[in-house]
């Protein structure tokens, strides 16, 4: 892990090398910068460490632009603005190419995370005890659901990367995915409670009366729709957010509202990216649940394509 002085003068991070290579893409860092590294014994300029010397090499001295935002926004200042494209297909592809050539890893490394979630969610079963199972998986969730996406990136960035790395969240971010995944899932499951009121009168008057109506049954459907409208708004919204605090080392609100925003420009198409990435794993459990082993690592690789094409600096995006 590393830290760097910004043009203001201020401390930032810490941060991952990934992270300082994407600055330095960007142009908000340069050989000049005053980065520290615990190996290095102290702050050095980015040129003295040589795990950076390919980068700098055919860089030409830039001005540095104060990273002010990388504590609570890890994003170029532009990039909330700019427009991007997404291509659902290409992600889709460019996911199952990464499995095909990484397979033993991409494979191994998902496996493991679904073999992780499902245990944990059989245990919760367990009577009493299952409670303890039940809490230990909303802690352990977010973190590593962070792992995996970092796995995943590092792959699609051509990053070293081992089957490790998808319990990388627990190291790099554990306390903000925490809070991310909690505070998504409280905040979206509260969208629905409006809705979920208006279905449960019909629900309770029918049940009273020991009969269902039309009309109650359409004013319980209607609770559904209610309810269901806003959980899929924030859902689709909110996707991005344990990327951009794994990635990009962000805090978990800054995280939220730059997924929201980024999102809001083509959220129909994200929706769609979502709903195909469902599809292709709902063909896994068909296959007797075991085909999700296969194609849950390119949903999720699809989404991390999809990261990449709506978060990355155009000069910096994996071909």
């Amino acid at each position: 892990m590393y830290k760097i002085i910004g043009a203001d003068k201020k401390e930032y991070g810490p941060v991952t090398a990934e992270q300082l290579r994407q600055w330095a893409a960007e142009g908000r860092i340069n050989g000049q910068t005053s980065v520290w590294s615990e190996l290095a014994g102290g702050w050095k300029p980015l040129a003295a460490f040589p795990e950076f010397a390919d980068l700098l090499a055919s860089k030409p001295p830039v001005a540095i632009e104060p990273p002010s935002s990388i504590g609570q926004a890890g994003l170029p200042p532009d990039l909330l603005t700019r427009d991007y494209d997404l291509d659902i297909g290409r992600c889709v592809g460019d996911s199952w190419n990464l499995l095909k050539n990484n397979f033993g890893l991409v494979f191994g490394g998902v496996a493991i995370f679904l073999l992780i979630q499902g245990g944990l969610g059989g245990l919760a079963n367990i009577p009493i005890a299952g409670l303890v199972f039940s809490l230990a998986s909303l802690i352990l969730a977010g973190p590593l659901m962070g792992g995996v996406y970092y796995f995943l990136l590092r792959g699609i960035r051509h990053q070293p990367a081992e089957i490790g790395d998808i319990f990388a969240g627990f190291r790099l971010a554990f306390g903000q995915l925490l809070l991310g995944y909690i505070v998504v899932a409280i905040l979206t499951g509260v969208s629905a409670l409006p809705g979920i009121a208006v279905m449960a009168v019909p629900i309770y008057m029918m049940v009273q009366h020991h009969g269902a109506e039309v009309g109650p049954i359409l004013v319980a459907l209607l609770g559904a729709i209610v309810a269901m409208v806003p959980m899929i708004y924030l859902s689709v919204s909110w996707v991005f957010s344990l990327p951009l605090i794994i990635d990009r080392q962000m805090d978990f609100w800054p995280a939220m509202s730059a997924s929201w925003k980024r999102v809001g420009k083509h959220w129909w198409l994200v929706l769609g990216l979502l709903v195909v990435c469902g599809l292709i794993n709902l063909v896994g459990f068909i296959a007797c649940c075991v085909g999700v082993f296969f194609t849950f690592p390119i949903g999720l690789g699809a989404m991390m394509y999809a990261y990449e094409s709506i978060f990355s600096a155009p000069a910096s995006r994996t071909a």
